[in-house]
């Protein structure tokens, strides 16, 4: 991936929710201006969310998302009905598809509470409007089209941005830590896992936001660490390591240089660093038997000694001198309940958008399972909890 590309994670999230024949379909074909859903007559033509990534003009980058219809019935239609609620939890705005020759009805008011509950900014699209005797007035969070004629599409456009700007997020990644002229090391290990050619999203996100703000950053392995160290006339005013290589960095970096992960500024840009840090106390309450879930955003190949899969358990086991059980999830699947989990431990969430990462986050907060984040727990399993967060020292005074 290009350092020009814009990563799922960081595109706005727009989907479209609806009864069948509601003309859901037909709207998102109109809005993308392209056969993205097939369009029948046929009842739940859709059955699977439909994803695009694409520029749409006024808004940028977005992922627009076609779910099937919250009407589906039978056992399987129930599951496609979950999974539409499911898609909820990673929209910036929520587009409400109405036949407006049908009118509202229960499950259309149904679906909309729970967007509200969810705390998901939704616009309401009344499609078939050629078919009304007279248009009502719109409101500002309602908008009448005519998929069929393409009329009402403009408004819709600027709908959805108007909602898109209130939810635009202020958050940085770490340019906020940083003042112009700042110069950064990042460490990036080159091992098995690291993809061929290219860096991982974190770093490159990262390396953009420290360019952004002015600032410059020399990149280097680990092994060459401390040879970079000594090639630069002033030190530099921030080190960001990958995780796993936590150990090994913290005791070249000298103390009065601060020192974070990558994983860790994710979890506060994405997610609640605070939150992160409670959670990884309770890596010294671990007993055997214990069941750990191990979440991840992306879908990657794992490898002999993935740090997800491998590594986090091995450290976890030398730390506690338990045997807990480990189970683990990627991409999109996350359970609804963590209940029966005694921790949760979550990759940075870079291909996740922020609202899925907080979706997360309030799971396992409502159900009292503490949730922490790879980087941290890592810092915590390495005794450098407190080192690692010295960039952030309002939240290093909660370990006091």
């Amino acid at each position: 991936m290009s350092l020009n590309e814009t990563a799922s994670g960081e595109r706005l999230h727009i989907g479209f929710f609806g009864m069948r024949n509601a003309g859901k379909s037909s709207v998102v074909n109109r809005v993308t201006r392209q056969e993205l859903s097939v369009v029948s007559d046929v009842l739940g033509t859709t059955t699977d969310p439909v994803k695009k990534a694409m520029e749409l003009l006024p808004l940028g980058p977005v992922m627009i998302i076609d779910t099937p219809g919250i009407d589906d019935e039978g056992d399987l239609g129930a599951l496609r009905v979950a999974k539409a609620k499911r898609i909820l939890a990673t929209c910036d705005v929520a587009v409400l598809v109405i036949d407006a020759s049908k009118g509202e009805r229960k499950q259309d008011i149904d679906i909309r509470d729970h967007m509200k509950k969810r705390g998901v900014p939704c616009l309401t699209v009344y499609n078939k409007a050629d078919l009304l005797d007279t248009v009502p007035e719109e409101k500002a969070d309602t908008v009448y089209v005519s998929a069929a004629m393409g009329e009402g599409f403009d408004r819709l456009l600027e709908k959805i941005g108007n909602l898109a700007k209130k939810e635009e997020s202020s958050r940085k990644l770490v340019s906020d830590l940083l003042s112009p002229g700042d110069h950064v090391v990042l460490v990036t290990p080159i091992d098995k896992a690291a993809p061929k050619g290219r860096l991982i999203l974190p770093q490159q996100q990262t390396i953009r936001d420290i360019l952004d703000c002015g600032c410059t950053c020399t990149v280097c392995r680990d092994e060459e660490l401390s040879y970079t160290l000594s090639l630069l006339k002033d030190p530099p005013k921030m080190v960001i390591t990958d995780s796993q290589a936590f150990g090994k960095v913290s005791k070249i970096v000298p103390e009065d240089i601060l020192l974070t992960s990558f994983s860790i500024l994710f979890a506060r840009y994405k997610g609640d660093l605070d939150a992160a840090v409670r959670g990884a106390a309770a890596l010294t309450k671990i007993k055997s038997g214990d069941r750990i879930l191990i979440s991840e955003g992306c879908t990657h190949h794992r490898q002999c000694g993935d740090i997800g899969s491998v590594k986090l358990p091995e450290w976890i086991r030398k730390f506690t001198g338990a045997e807990p059980t480990f189970e683990f999830t990627s991409g999109t699947t996350f359970p609804d309940s963590v209940s029966d989990y005694r921790l949760v431990i979550h990759c940075g969430g870079c291909m996740l958008t922020e609202k899925e990462m907080r979706y997360r986050g309030r799971v396992c907060a409502d159900e009292g399972v503490p949730m922490t984040n790879y980087g941290t727990a890592i810092a915590a399993l390495h005794g450098i909890l407190r080192r690692s967060l010295s960039p952030f020292p309002d939240i290093q005074k909660e370990l006091d």
